[in-house]
């Protein structure tokens, strides 16, 4: 079965940099894609990318922030996390999915990491 890994996540200063990563067990999917969750907030989307022509989607609030990234051979997706803000602080969710038709939506990835935090002080 599908298992995904996050890892990366630690505590930043606002303003400062930080990568995630995300590994998968295989590559039976075809988009992959970051949600993160603050304490008392819904699971919301960030960033995906479509694995075999790599077209990215971000949310309006990391755009021109965040970018998400792939290794083929690795298997592994990326999150390069730049400028951050306090307002980024949440436990970040890498996630898979057969169906790239609607990136934002949470319910088309079927398979979902255990969440690394990120914590950006101010």
């Amino acid at each position: 079965q599908v298992q995904l890994v996050e890892s990366g996540g630690t505590l930043v200063q606002a303003g400062g940099s930080l990568r995630l990563s995300c590994v998968a067990s295989a590559r039976t999917f075809s988009i992959m894609g970051w949600f993160r969750q603050a304490p008392g907030k819904e699971r919301e989307f960030v960033a995906s990318v479509r694995w075999n022509d790599g077209v990215i989607c971000y949310a309006n609030s990391v755009r021109g922030r965040f970018t998400i990234s792939r290794d083929n051979g690795k298997n592994t997706v990326y999150l390069q996390m730049n400028s951050l803000k306090p307002e980024d602080t949440a436990v970040y969710y890498c996630a898979a999915g057969q169906n790239w038709s609607a990136p934002k939506t949470k319910t088309y990835y079927a398979y979902w990491g255990q969440g690394t935090q990120v914590t950006v002080s101010s």
